[in-house]
């Protein structure tokens, strides 16, 4: 009986091991497409009006999801504790009108700031390929790292950090 049980676990460390080279390269994949120019936006309107202005002398994570999104919804808590201490600004797409996003955000518990890009603006600016999609900029604006798909905490943790070196 030990002998089943420490096989299924090898087993399943070998499975999870390798799911995740394959999530890796199809993550390497899909940011292929991704826009690498440095940031020019500067200033955008979030959904509650306000004008937000990038600090162009910090690092930014700018991060494209949706509320429909199945891995956005597994990856917002991981957003959230990282917008406490850097500048992070998400952009919510193809997500509804500006109160079906809030209801999200309260309903999640959610307070990082969002841009409403309703109709894919940004999306095709950026082009996103896959949600979610997260970019990393350093104080120069210039682009450190690009995600496609789950990103968790430590990763976030370890990005800003190397981009605010």
């Amino acid at each position: 009986m030990k002998q089943k049980i420490k096989h299924y676990l090898k087993e399943g460390v070998i499975f999870l091991l390798v799911m995740s080279i394959l999530a890796n390269i199809l993550s390497l994949y899909n940011a292929q497409t991704l826009n690498k120019q440095p940031l020019t936006l500067k200033e955008i309107t979030l959904l509650s009006g306000e004008k937000f202005h990038i600090d162009p002398t910090k690092p930014v994570l700018i991060h494209f999801w949706a509320t429909w999104c199945p891995t956005c919804k597994l990856e917002a808590d991981n957003i959230q504790r990282i917008s406490n201490y850097y500048q992070v600004v998400t952009i919510a797409v193809n997500s509804g009108a500006n109160e079906d996003i809030l209801k999200y955000l309260k309903e999640k518990d959610l307070s990082f700031r969002v841009v409403n890009d309703q109709y894919g603006i940004y999306a095709k600016e950026f082009q996103i390929a896959g949600y979610p999609t997260t970019f990393i900029y350093n104080a120069e604006q210039k682009l450190v790292f690009s995600e496609v798909g789950y990103t968790s905490s430590f990763g976030l943790w370890l990005r800003m950090i190397w981009s605010s070196l």
